[in-house]
This record gives C-alpha cells, sequence and structure tokens, in this order.
C-alpha cells in the first residue's frame, strides 16, 4: 500500500515538472513571438521604473533628520518622529478634512456629471452636431487652470457676470462677493473641476457605450421601451464594469487632489477652507526645508491611497462587478 501511494506521488511529481516545463516553453515562445511589442513597451518601462520607483529610495528621509549637507548616510535616524509630529499637528487636520471634503465631492459630481453628458451625447442621433458638442466639452481640459482661475474669479466677483443675472432676475438686491465667503469655496472648486473636466471623462463612457450591441436597442424599441428606458437597462448595465474600474481609481487618488485649483482661486481670507494636504506639505514641509517632515507627509498619502484603492476594489470584486485586481 506504502509502495502506491509512493509510486502515485512520484508520478504527481513528474507530472507537475513537466507540465512546468511546458509552461516555461510556452512562456518563452509567446515572448519571441511577441518581442516587437515587448521591445516597443521596453523604453515605457525604463522611464516608469527611472520617473516613479528609484525616488521611492528617499523616502527613507522620513526616518531620519535630513540635512542636505550630510546625505542620506549622514543624516541621524529618528525613526517614526516626523510621523508622530505629523498626527500632532491640529492644521493637518485640517488640510485632511479639506482634501477629502473637496476630493469626495469632486468625485461624486464629476463622476455624475460625466456619465449624464456621456448618456446624452449617446442619444444625439445628429452626427455632425454630435462630433461638434463632443469637441466642445473636452477643449477646457487642455486651458491652463490659472485661465480658468481667473474666469471663475471675474465670473463670481461683485461686479462680474454671475451677479449681474442675479440681480436682473430679482433673486438677490446687492452683489454677493462669493470669492470672500468660505462657506462658498468647496462648492466654487468643484463647479470649476466639474466645468473643466465632465466633456474630457466623458470620452471612455462614450467608447464603451459604442460597443453595445445595436440589436439590444432595436429588442427594446420593439417591445415598447422608451429612449430612457433603454438607458437605465442596456447603457447603464453595459458600461458599470466601466464606471466601477474608473470609480476605484478616482478613489485611489481622492487623497491627491493637488493644490493648483484651491492656491489660484484660494486668498487670505478662505484660506483655512483652501489648505490640502499637498499644500500643507509645500509651506510647511518643503518650504520650511523640513524635507523629512515633507517625505513623511508623501508617505502617508501614498498609504491611504493603497489602502482605499484595495478596499474598494475589494468590495467590487465581492459584488462581482469590475475589478482592478
Amino acid at each position: 500500500m506504502e509502495g502506491a501511494t509512493i509510486a502515485k506521488d512520484a508520478l504527481t511529481v513528474q507530472g507537475t515538472e513537466q507540465l512546468s516545463k511546458k509552461r516555461h516553453k510556452i512562456t518563452w515562445k509567446k515572448i519571441k513571438e511577441q518581442r516587437g511589442l515587448i521591445l516597443m513597451a521596453l523604453p515605457f518601462v525604463i522611464w516608469i521604473l527611472i520617473f516613479n520607483y528609484t525616488p521611492l529610495v528617499g523616502w527613507v528621509i522620513a526616518f531620519q533628520d535630513y540635512k542636505p549637507q550630510n546625505g542620506f548616510f549622514g543624516s541621524e535616524w529618528v525613526g517614526f518622529k516626523h510621523f508622530i509630529d505629523l498626527f500632532n499637528e491640529p492644521l493637518f487636520y485640517t488640510a485632511l478634512k479639506n482634501t477629502l471634503g473637496m476630493g469626495g465631492l469632486g468625485l461624486v459630481f464629476g463622476t455624475l456629471s460625466s456619465i449624464t453628458f456621456a448618456l446624452m451625447l449617446n442619444e444625439i442621433r445628429f452626427s455632425k452636431f454630435k462630433r461638434f458638442t463632443q469637441t466642445v466639452s473636452y477643449l477646457p481640459h487642455f486651458v491652463s487652470w490659472v485661465v480658468v482661475a481667473n474666469i471663475v474669479i471675474q465670473s463670481l466677483s461683485p461686479s462680474g457676470v454671475v451677479n449681474q443675472l442675479l440681480m436682473s432676475w430679482n433673486m438677490i438686491d446687492s452683489p454677493i462677493n462669493f470669492m470672500a465667503n468660505p462657506d462658498y469655496f468647496w462648492g466654487i472648486v468643484t463647479v470649476s473641476d466639474v466645468w473643466k473636466e465632465t466633456g474630457w471623462n466623458a470620452i471612455i463612457y462614450l467608447a464603451a457605450m459604442t460597443s453595445i450591441d445595436q440589436e439590444m436597442y432595436e429588442a427594446a424599441r420593439v417591445d415598447g421601451a422608451t429612449r430612457l428606458q433603454q438607458m437605465r437597462h442596456i447603457t447603464l448595465p453595459a458600461i458599470r464594469p466601466i464606471i466601477i474600474v474608473l470609480l476605484i481609481m478616482s478613489i485611489g487618488n481622492l487623497i491627491n487632489i493637488g493644490f493648483e485649483k484651491q492656491m489660484l482661486l484660494g486668498n487670505n481670507i478662505v484660506a483655512d477652507q483652501a489648505l490640502v494636504i499637498e499644500k500643507y506639505a509645500l509651506d510647511y514641509g518643503i518650504g520650511m526645508f523640513r524635507y523629512s517632515f515633507g517625505t513623511a507627509i508623501g508617505i502617508f498619502k501614498s498609504v491611504v491611497s493603497i489602502i482605499l484603492i484595495v478596499i474598494f476594489n475589494s468590495i467590487a470584486k465581492r459584488t462581482g462587478e469590475g475589478q482592478l485586481m
């Protein structure tokens, strides 16, 4: 009995080794067949390694009292001192609140506006008008935030077009200084970002809609479905995996919203509402020559982003929707 078991185990091991060799041969065969594509992708892989992964070596200074004149090896090791200082800073939590608040608003309204706009464009049957509308809609994406911020500030000034319209419609009695009211700042940033990026973000949803089988729409029309019902029961379910994947990617960048919008649209009156993590790192880290402290902030952002991606990817995986990993 023991001999039969040993022989069976030996055959199993032998079969596994043969299968492994076969897979190895198939892998090298595929590499040889696709060597042209691999060579084309190689420069981009090298670029990513140099500019995205090599700088991670610099994370070591977050655990040092880094001095540029001493370098990596001459600086004193302090462990988690800078992380402790970071979490003891009240201003850090203000920046974190603002970052998550504006990031969350941008995520919700940005996603909804992009999907809605893509659905509306997909329903346009006049192709020339559709192409014209799509082109005009994504042009703001290429406009600098410096220009956009100037347009927004001028439009929302007491003598701007927004106040003039509101007064002509008898909605207000006197002009409102929107840019000097901290309660309006998050909304102004969100609306500005939505206006600038909706057309560009809708492109991928439109591309996904073009792959939907048109026979499904024809069958729905035969059954008497309206356009709204077709969008609800055919278009949205078909692009749901794309929506989930893009949502997961956006959630991963929830804390990486940049600081250009906040810096250009902000002023001294709304400074507390405009302070975000990256601006905090710039002003209280690099700006004050606290390189280790600034690096600790960067590590915190990266860890939070990874955690958010993993959590929401796991949720999507369990629900059977689109996923990244």
